[in-house]
């Protein structure tokens, strides 16, 4: 669905739209399981800079929900996450700052995006919505512990014959120093 500003200038547009997996690129971290489901509305915020610039910005809010596939950050396991998230964006044309003197940006100012041309597509504010929805870094649960670094079992499902502790290299000097300050 596109945001155009000449509708969005007679009247706001509400949308309701569902994209099925492989619609949209969640790179290759993700896969999207479920549909992505997302409802909300897109308004037109004339905003005035000075006397004579008015600047069309499109404000965005809405939800959106699906599932996505994943793999543990420490041992490597497919799971699955729910992903919900309410969203208010506002996007601004982009060049529309261009020009002005630099100056420290607010923090409502730093969370404005930019659109180019004639409006703005859907498809792009869910994608980043999701993006940002989901953590970086997503275990499997919080106890997990991992693949041995050595032989690279997965030491949730059975212990390894890895020797445990191996001395860390760069720590060496740290430990020098340590044992000197003992005797």
């Amino acid at each position: 669905m596109f945001f155009e500003i000449k509708h969005l200038q007679l009247h706001p547009v509400e949308f309701a739209e569902k994209f099925e997996p492989g619609t949209i690129d969640l790179g290759a971290d993700y896969r999207q399981v479920t549909p992505i489901e997302s409802s909300g509305r897109a308004d037109l915020v004339e905003e005035h800079h000075g006397k004579h610039k008015i600047i069309q910005d499109i404000r965005v809010r809405g939800r959106l929900a699906t599932s996505l596939e994943t793999y543990c950050a420490r041992c490597l396991e497919p799971l699955t996450q729910d992903v919900k998230r309410e969203f208010d964006l506002l996007y601004r044309p982009q060049g529309s700052d261009a020009g002005r003197d630099e100056m420290s940006v607010t923090d409502a100012e730093a969370e404005i995006s930019y659109y180019v041309g004639e409006g703005l597509l859907l498809d792009d504010v869910v994608r980043e919505q999701v993006l940002l929805a989901v953590p970086l870094k997503v275990t499997c649960r919080e106890d997990c512990k991992g693949l041995c670094p050595h032989c690279g079992k997965n030491l949730n499902q059975e212990q390894c014959s890895c020797a445990v502790t191996l001395e860390e290299p760069r720590w060496a000097a740290l430990k020098e120093i340590r044992d000197k300050l003992a005797h």
